[in-house]
């Protein structure tokens, strides 16, 4: 493994308690950040700080990315705790119902939008101004793959994706004249618990589409992210950086 260094750096992973996020957060505290998990699940984000304390100093800090209180909250506890936050990745994230949009249940709809959207919105509105005042930042929101393609029978979490990614080239543009790197990774699939959300006839529809012929793993996609939340990404601001295995070509 490289070893990216991010020593001194404070991190907040959304989503950090299991799957993508909590590779995150081991790779990040690997690379010397102290990190903060947000999670609505607490005692699932305490198990995982307990385990991975040996690596560095981790906190938890309970949270619904939807509620806005509790975001604005969130930021007060890690800033008590760590003295501030230098990278921020936005990873919490729901896949939802697989169904036809005829059949979508509205409030599904709703949900899966507020989770997997406006909970990027609202991390990002809650710690930006920090980074903006101490003109140092990097941040990385955690697309995927349905939002540049659209996926049947997840019209919902396609919208929300490809939204996450508009969201990160509006942010870059609008932060460009500071040292604060906003970015966006688009992953396939990772066999992660998201999977139980999902019919297996969807999974091996997500698979017969990753050219390299299986799932990506959650190392990979967190190596990906050490880098893009590193000093050396110094230039690249608003982009997309594709974990696709092949499948998009753009």
């Amino acid at each position: 493994m490289n070893r990216i260094d991010l020593v001194g750096r404070r991190a907040v992973v959304t989503g950090g308690a299991m799957g993508i996020g909590r590779a995150i957060a081991e790779r990040l505290l690997d690379s010397g950040a102290s990190v903060a998990i947000w999670d609505k699940d607490d005692a699932e984000a305490e198990r995982t700080a307990r385990e991975l304390a040996a690596r560095g100093r981790v906190v938890t800090v309970p949270v619904d990315v939807t509620r806005w209180p509790e975001v604005q909250a969130a930021v007060q506890a890690t800033d008590a705790a760590l003295g501030g936050i230098d990278i921020l990745v936005c990873n919490a994230g729901i896949a939802g119902p697989t169904v036809p949009l005829v059949d979508y249940p509205i409030e599904e709809w709703q949900r899966i939008l507020d989770i997997d959207l406006t909970g990027v919105f609202l991390c990002l509105k809650a710690v930006v101004p920090q980074m903006i005042r101490r003109n140092y930042g990097r941040i990385v929101n955690v697309a995927s793959i349905a939002g540049k393609e659209g996926n049947p029978n997840a019209a919902a979490y396609s919208a929300a994706k490809a939204g996450v990614i508009a969201l990160t080239k509006s942010l870059g543009k609008e932060l460009a004249a500071y040292d604060i790197a906003v970015n966006c990774i688009t992953p396939a699939a990772a066999r992660t618990r998201i999977f139980e959300q999902m019919s297996e006839q969807h999974i091996q529809y997500m698979l017969s589409k990753i050219p390299r012929g299986r799932f990506v793993e959650v190392q990979e996609i967190a190596a990906m992210v050490a880098w893009l939340v590193s000093q050396e990404n110094s230039f690249t601001t608003g982009a997309v950086f594709d974990l696709s295995g092949g499948r998009a070509t753009y």
